[in-house]
């Protein structure tokens, strides 16, 4: 995968231990105490809870530090989802794991897919403007489209939204693909609104593709 060029957001760099002046720590609702094994046979929509709450919590983690687990080969904004969807199914739902979470270039099952082939085959776009981004839950994606003279690069960023949606905002996280990078996070509304054009998730934004739903959650 093509090297992102980094992208900072403004006041919504990654969060520091030791607390900033104009960066924002990422907020605490996202995550939960209660372990998924505690309820033995969730239903679906207990289950969907669980599973967007642990990849909240796995992809949150990576701005700190990144998980020894997460193989350094597979560490751009693509292997960032991959590794926490993976580690969320592995906790609550590993029976799902018994074939593979993605789809290849043909469609067929496989545990590796670019950011390109992930929304090909296992992300459904559900919209470009302003009030499907309000709509976003957590685990949605936004896609970005760049043209470059050796060919496009796409770039993902996954979406955290709290559950408590009144005193903290919706981020995003993700990677910028440079070999060794950080992961970063940044507070979704100042993407829109205060980034560079070409990466605010705004329909007037030629190379924004979409807010992308992992089709398995469509229901």
């Amino acid at each position: 995968m093509r090297v992102l060029p980094v992208l900072l957001l403004l006041h919504a760099s990654a969060p520091h231990a030791s607390g900033t002046a104009g960066v924002r720590h990422a907020p605490a609702p996202v995550t939960s105490d209660a372990k998924p094994r505690d309820a033995e046979s969730p239903t679906p929509a207990a289950r969907d809870v669980l599973l967007r709450r642990l990849v909240a919590r796995v992809a949150l983690a990576q701005v700190r530090k990144q998980d020894a687990a997460w193989h350094p080969d597979q560490r751009d904004c693509a292997g960032l989802i991959r590794f926490a969807f993976r580690t969320a199914y592995k906790e609550v739902a590993p029976e799902r794991l018994s074939t593979p979470l993605w789809r290849d270039g043909r469609g067929r099952p496989s545990d590796f897919a670019d950011a390109e082939v992930l929304l090909q085959h296992s992300f459904q776009l559900l919209g470009r403007d302003d009030a499907t981004r309000e709509r976003l839950r957590t685990g949605d994606v936004l896609a970005f489209r760049q043209e470059q003279d050796a060919g496009p690069i796409f770039h993902l960023m996954l979406v955290v939204r709290p559950e408590d949606r009144a005193h903290a905002p919706a981020r995003v996280v993700y990677h910028p693909g440079e070999k060794g990078a950080a992961v970063r996070t940044g507070v979704l509304h100042h993407l829109a609104t205060e980034a560079p054009l070409e990466w605010r998730p705004v329909p007037q934004n030629a190379s924004f593709l979409g807010f992308f739903r992992f089709k398995e959650w469509m229901s």
